[in-house]
């Protein structure tokens, strides 16, 4: 489904963009709340997909925006969760991703609200997106066709929740999309890395002290790496060559892998940390949610 038409930039001019407006203020001495309020200002300039209805609606007891393929949408389902450090990240950050997705696998996507930290430290946000997907499959009609995608934070959340509906013996999605997962909280091995134009260790380091304060970051109930891939659904993971967290990508396709779980890894050069929300407007963007849609569908069990 086409997006709407707007001005396409050259990834590089949005690469200086992402340096000049948005790593300064993923700092650790920029408070969260001014954090909030510019990521949603900065994400409100890149329009939604063209024929994608946007409507309001709940999951699990927490909002979400629903967006709706305008043709006759499929039976498949997708619960997005946005990334933001766990402290960050909003409808209005992800919506313009969140949207491509839905033009381009013409699923519903529910782009969920889960409550953020330092406010609602960890189990919160993880309780919000199982609480979600629960009450997503037993709402629709075909609960095997649930989809369920993260970025960033979003996608150790994913990645999390999926362990623990597997361990406790609950259904699986179909497939998981994680786009530029951060999945090593403590960051120990991490060195910062200007040729990342977005994240600095130091943000991300005090972003996981308020997600999880006084927990161990490298133990199973934090590190999806440290723990048993067996038995998850299929992954397909996005990651930008530029970003630091480019490894924690790969570490993770080498490890589910050799849990005989199929991976689908998508290396996307001289390009940076989720670029992905920059669809409709960069052309690399677009391309990579369109093969993300794509790799996730074929997924899909049939109707």
């Amino acid at each position: 489904m086409p997006a709407r038409r707007a001005p396409q930039l050259p990834a590089g001019v949005m690469r200086t963009v992402v340096r000049t407006l948005v790593r300064p203020v993923l700092g650790p001495r920029v408070p969260v709340g001014v954090q909030r309020r510019w990521l949603d200002t900065v994400s409100g300039t890149t329009p939604p997909a063209t024929g994608v209805d946007i409507r309001t609606g709940r999951l699990g007891g927490r909002p979400t925006e629903v967006l709706v393929p305008a043709t006759t949408p499929t039976t498949a389902q997708v619960l997005y969760l946005h990334g933001g450090g766990f402290t960050t990240g909003s409808a209005a950050t992800h919506r313009t991703l969140a949207s491509h997705l839905a033009a381009t696998t013409g699923a519903v996507v529910h782009l969920l609200d889960y409550r953020l930290a330092p406010e609602h430290p960890f189990p919160a946000a993880l309780d919000d997106a199982l609480a979600a997907y629960r009450e997503l499959r037993e709402r629709t009609e075909h609960p095997g066709r649930t989809l369920v995608v993260g970025d960033s934070a979003g996608g150790w959340l994913a990645l999390t929740a999926a362990l623990r509906l597997r361990d406790e013996g609950s259904p699986l999605p179909a497939a998981l999309g994680l786009i530029s997962p951060w999945l090593d909280l403590s960051g120990a091995d991490r060195r910062d890395d200007l040729t990342d134009p977005m994240l600095q260790p130091a943000w991300l380091a005090r972003c996981a002290a308020e997600f999880a304060p006084g927990r161990d970051l490298r133990g199973r109930e934090l590190s999806p790496l440290a723990a048993d891939l067996t038995g998850l659904p299929p992954l397909v993971v996005q990651v930008g060559s530029e970003e630091i967290l480019f490894d924690e990508a790969v570490r993770l396709a080498e490890l589910a892998r050799a849990a005989g779980v199929p991976v689908d890894l998508r290396r996307f050069d001289g390009m940076w940390h989720v670029f992905q929300v920059s669809a409709g407007s960069v052309r690399e963007a677009t391309t990579a949610v369109t093969v993300l849609g794509e790799a996730l569908t074929a997924h899909l069990p049939a109707r």
